[in-house]
């Protein structure tokens, strides 16, 4: 298995605009931080997590030319603003581009890319798109994937696992019942937004009690704003756990 992590920021992205604080300006291109997304080769299939708006030129950068099925784990605008960019990948294999997520964050994205779904005038294009509600798991080709139910704030949204690995962005709180789907992972992605509290969020204490307790080989943070930089931050981290960067690679 393979993981690239297209995207490490939080919505505003890093540098953030107008923004003249170290991180914003530091050199250190682990500092510069798209919106969150990563991709997984798993199985022949290349599974991608969240379509942020930079969603073309992360994958043009990671050299991703196929993608197989999109995972949303929920439909905040820095998750799924990128959603039209998928069109290439229906286009050219003349079918539906199957996206997986709640039933819930598949609505809204109904409603926010209603013309997908419409007839309208064929001049300009739209991504063919087939929408697959999940509760249970289910397969992409030959990987299996397992839903993982979190919350993020008082909004329900979902992590993934594939085999021992597992992404959970955009979480404030995991239910008890998650907890035994994360046993025995080598690689956990977990949300670790600011240093300090957040109402909707992992912060970095937090964080990194919420992997000490879930117990993976080795932990990557994610979904990072400007408060933490990268050389900084890693100092005072133990050593099983990591800051992700843009243009990361995993082989699992």
């Amino acid at each position: 298995m393979e993981i690239h992590f297209l995207g490490t920021g939080t919505s505003h992205g890093i540098p953030v605009i107008g923004c003249r604080c170290a991180v914003c300006r530091s050199r250190n291109p682990r500092d510069k931080r798209s919106r969150a997304s990563i991709l997984i080769k798993e199985q022949g299939a290349a599974i991608l997590v969240d379509a942020g708006p930079e969603l073309r030129q992360q994958l043009l950068l990671a050299g991703i030319d196929a993608v197989t099925a999109l995972l949303l784990t929920h439909a905040h605008a820095d998750h799924i603003a990128g959603l039209d960019d998928v069109r290439i990948f229906s286009e050219r294999e003349e079918k539906d581009f199957p996206i997986f997520g709640s039933r819930t964050a598949l609505q809204q994205v109904r409603r926010r890319f209603d013309y997908v779904f419409r007839n309208t005038q064929k001049g300009g294009g739209k991504p063919r798109l087939a929408l697959h509600a999940v509760q249970a798991g289910f397969c992409i080709e030959k990987a299996h994937i397992i839903p993982i139910p979190l919350w993020h704030g008082r909004i329900r949204v979902m992590g993934y696992r594939i085999r021992d690995f597992a992404y959970l962005t955009d979480v404030s709180r995991i239910p008890a019942a998650s907890y035994p789907l994360l046993r025995g992972l080598s690689v956990l992605v977990l949300d670790a937004l600011r240093p300090l509290p957040h109402e909707t969020h992992f912060h970095l204490s937090q964080a990194v009690s919420e992997a000490k307790r879930i117990g993976a080989r080795r932990t990557f943070f994610t979904h990072m704003c400007h408060l933490l930089g990268h050389t900084q931050t890693e100092r005072h981290l133990p050593p099983d756990i990591k800051l992700a960067y843009d243009g990361l690679t995993l082989r699992i």
